[in-house]
C-alpha cells in the first residue's frame, strides 16, 4: 500500500508539473511572446500594449537625440535603412552645433493605429501609422522589428505618406494581420525583389512602377540635372536587402502587399576642366570624406513603401525618406 501511494503521489506531481508548464506557456503565448516552438508556431508579433509602449519609447529616445545631436541616445531604437539615415543627420548636426540643436522640437505622434502581423519565425514585427507634428498632414509610417527577445523593438523604416495612402489590411477575427513572405509568387513583384527592381528602373525605366514623384519624377529630375553648364552627374543605384534592411510586407484585403524596403544610391558631381566642385551645404561638408576639387560624390540610404498589386500591375511608390550617409571628395 505504502508503494502504491508513492506511485499516486508521483502521477499527481507529474501531472501537475505537466499543467503548470502548460499553462506558464499560454501565458507566454497570450502576451505576444515565442517561448515554445516560436520558430514553427504562428503567433502575434506582439500585443497591442506593448506595441504602443515600443512607439512610445523610440520617441522618447529619438527626441532626446535630435535634441542633443547625440546618436548613442537613440542607437537601441533604431537599425536598418532608418539608423544610417538617422545617425548621419546626428553626425552632421553635432559637427555643426556641438552644444546641441537650438532648433529642437519634440516629435509628438499621435492617433496612432498598430497593425501586428501573425507570423512564425525571427524577425518579429508590426507597423505603426500614426499622424505627427512635423511633415505637414503626412502619416507616419514605422516598421519596428526585433530578432530575438532579448532585444528592444527597433525601428527599420520611417516613411511619411499622404492621408489615405495608407490601404485597408487583411486580418482574421482577432484583428491580427498577415505578412507576405519576401518570395509570394503572387504579387506583381515578390517583395524580396522590388529593391533590385527599383535600382533598375532608376537606371533604365520601364513599365514595373507606376508614374509618380518618387519613380517617373525623379527619373526626369536627374535627366535634367545630368548635364548642365560646367557641371556632371553620375547617379549609381544599388538593391540594399540584407540583414534590417531585408523587404517586410503586409497582405491588404484587395489581395496585394503594402512593401516596405530599401536602397541605396550614389551621386557624382564632376565640374569642367579648371572649375571646382561646390559643396551644397555645412551638413554635406560635416559628412565629406577628403578634399572636394573637382568631384563630390554623395551616397544616401533610402526607404521606400509601395503598393504590391496582386498578380500583375505596375507596382506605386507611396512614400520615400532619403537622406545623405556619407561623401567623399576628389
Amino acid at each position: 500500500m505504502t508503494r502504491e501511494r508513492s506511485r499516486r503521489r508521483l502521477r499527481r506531481r507529474d501531472r501537475n508539473a505537466l499543467i503548470a508548464a502548460s499553462l506558464a506557456a499560454l501565458s507566454m503565448t497570450a502576451s505576444g511572446c515565442v517561448v515554445v516552438h516560436g520558430e514553427r508556431e504562428m503567433l502575434p508579433a506582439t500585443t497591442r500594449a506593448e506595441a504602443a509602449k515600443a512607439l512610445q519609447r523610440f520617441t522618447d529616445a529619438y527626441n532626446k537625440a535630435d535634441k542633443a545631436y547625440d546618436s548613442s541616445l537613440d542607437a537601441d531604437y533604431v537599425t536598418g535603412a532608418l539608423a544610417d539615415i538617422d545617425s548621419a543627420r546626428l553626425k552632421a548636426g553635432h559637427a555643426n552645433s556641438p552644444a546641441g540643436n537650438a532648433n529642437h522640437t519634440s516629435l509628438k505622434l499621435t492617433d496612432a493605429k498598430f497593425t501586428i502581423p501573425k507570423k512564425a519565425g525571427w524577425p518579429r514585427w508590426f507597423v505603426a501609422d500614426a499622424k505627427g507634428n512635423k511633415g505637414g498632414s503626412a502619416r507616419w509610417l514605422l516598421v519596428f522589428t526585433r530578432s530575438d527577445l532579448g532585444r528592444p523593438w527597433q525601428v527599420a523604416f520611417l516613411t511619411l505618406v499622404a492621408p489615405g495612402a495608407v490601404p485597408e489590411f487583411k486580418k482574421d477575427k482577432d484583428g491580427w494581420a498577415e505578412a507576405v513572405p519576401a518570395d509570394a509568387t503572387g504579387q506583381a513583384v515578390p517583395p524580396g525583389e522590388l529593391s533590385r527592381d527599383y535600382a533598375g528602373y532608376l537606371k533604365n525605366g520601364g513599365k514595373t512602377f507606376a508614374d509618380g514623384r518618387y519613380t517617373s519624377v525623379w527619373r526626369a529630375d536627374r535627366e535634367k540635372q545630368a548635364q548642365k553648364p560646367g557641371l556632371v552627374r553620375q547617379y549609381i543605384d544599388e538593391p540594399l536587402t540584407h540583414d534590417d534592411y531585408a523587404p517586410l510586407a503586409l497582405r491588404t484585403t484587395d489581395g496585394g502587399a503594402m512593401v516596405f524596403f530599401a536602397s541605396h544610391h550614389y551621386e557624382k558631381r564632376t565640374a569642367a576642366p579648371g572649375t571646382s566642385v561646390s559643396v551644397p551645404n555645412k551638413d554635406v561638408q560635416a559628412l565629406t570624406k577628403g578634399e572636394v576639387k573637382q568631384s563630390l560624390t554623395l551616397e544616401f540610404v533610402s526607404n521606400e513603401v509601395a503598393l504590391d498589386p496582386a498578380g500583375s500591375g505596375p507596382v506605386s511608390v507611396v512614400g520615400r525618406v532619403l537622406g545623405l550617409t556619407a561623401a567623399q571628395g576628389e
